[in-house]
């Protein structure tokens, strides 16, 4: 699948410090210590409806990560998903009597276009489901065979695979097995179908049903469960031992925690990725911003009432990523306000000497993402620059150039 172009990510002088980040399994902020290159899989979009807010904030997180890596001297092997085949794509296909393909295609473009827009780092590889069937077929092969899956029995010989296929199941999201189920009925999962040996059992391939979209497999046609394809496209795209899996914190559980174990029951290692990140949810009247409820804030249509996608990504960056935290118009004029006076501050001839907040900056980022610190030390350049003026002409410049870099704002 086509990824979307690339914004140019200016050089700073000399390099960023070793990033520092929360991981989800071990509960704590600790180092990222990638090779030459940084390995990342961050789950994309369910394409049946457009790009919000929350959507927006969750890639932000992943673009400042793979900024900031450019910066400490790595190559990055980004790799992220489109689920293009699934049951929410495919029931809104079927109320708005469109055909799935022409739906996920239409807002797989308008994701695209706002991604673009708002100056995200693309992937290298940028794949559907509907292109990894394959490969999918092969780890569920590879599953059924070493027992960690089976088919129940029944009309729909659905393909399952067992919570307990790894002894540490349960490690990254820390649940107790009650709050696992409960979550799992929440965010897709099917604990009351007949038939699993445990109600936490998770799909792995959904058989054939009439009028619905199906692949030849050696174990049945069908089409894949949500997991297993993350785990598919990140094994054949990256590798185990990845870096770092990524994505916004409802997918803590079950998404991750699975897809994770996927893996594990394949390669025998214990930890499908070094480092699990996550970011919170952004809320709108006091909720989580969601398609089933209805309270989105879309990229696009901020875009089209004339914000800049500039003052939406500093809105999105003004408080930590790991937060819940809320939008609304105080948000988007306290970022535009900043914008602006950015932009007045490099525009001057010279400025105070920008060394420090620049190190500065790069240091708060690479101290897990803390936006709010680098956001605030460059607040402090820009009052000095616009009350007091500076000797330093070059200066504004630099300046310019690490808010683009680091940040991924053109002033």
């Amino acid at each position: 699948m086509q990824s979307w172009s690339a914004p140019a990510v200016p050089v700073l002088p000399g390099r960023g410090p070793a990033l520092r980040l929360y991981d989800t399994a071990d509960r704590q902020v600790r180092p990222v210590s990638p090779g030459p290159t940084a390995g990342m899989y961050v789950c994309g979009i369910t394409p049946y409806d457009a790009t919000h807010l929350g959507h927006a904030a969750t890639y932000l997180v992943f673009d400042l990560i793979h900024r900031l890596w450019l910066d400490a001297g790595h190559r990055v092997n980004y790799v992220q998903n489109v689920t293009d085949v699934d049951d929410p794509l495919l029931e809104r296909a079927e109320r708005d009597g469109v055909p799935w393909e022409a739906l996920a295609a239409s807002q797989v473009e308008l994701f695209r276009t706002d991604m673009t827009a708002l100056r995200v780092l693309p992937p290298r590889d940028y794949v559907a489901a509907t292109e990894a069937i394959a490969e999918v077929v092969e780890v569920v092969e590879k599953m059924l065979a070493a027992g960690s899956a089976y088919a129940v029995d029944g009309e729909y010989p659905d393909i399952y695979f067992r919570a307990d296929a790894t002894e540490q199941f349960g490690y990254e999201s820390g649940f107790d097995r009650a709050a696992m189920l409960e979550l799992f009925a929440e965010r897709g999962g099917d604990p009351d179908r007949a038939g699993k040996a445990d109600p936490l059992d998770a799909l792995l391939w959904r058989a054939a049903r009439p009028g619905e979209p199906s692949w030849p497999a050696s174990f049945g046609a069908g089409r894949p469960g949500w997991h297993v394809e993350c785990t598919a496209i990140a094994l054949s795209r990256i590798g185990s031992g990845i870096d770092i899996q990524g994505g916004g914190s409802d997918l803590v559980f079950p998404h991750h925690e699975f897809s994770a174990a996927h893996a594990e029951s394949l390669t025998g290692e214990r930890r499908f990725a070094r480092h699990y990140v996550h970011a919170g949810m952004i809320g709108w009247e006091g909720h989580k911003m969601s398609k089933s409820r209805g309270n989105l804030v879309l990229v696009s249509k901020l875009r089209a009432q004339g914000v800049e996608p500039a003052a939406i990504r500093l809105g999105l960056l003004a408080e930590h990523y790991r937060s819940d935290r809320s939008w609304d118009e105080q948000t988007l004029a306290a970022a535009e306000a900043r914008l602006e006076r950015w932009r007045a501050a490099t525009s001057l001839p010279a400025g105070p000497d920008a060394q420090d907040v620049v190190a500065r900056v790069r240091r708060y980022l690479a101290d897990d993402l803390n936006t709010g610190a680098a956001l605030a030390a460059l607040d402090g350049w820009t009052t000095d620059a616009l009350a007091y003026g500076g000797h330093d002409g070059e200066a504004p410049r630099l300046v310019a150039t690490a808010v683009d870099a680091l940040l991924g704002v053109s002033l």
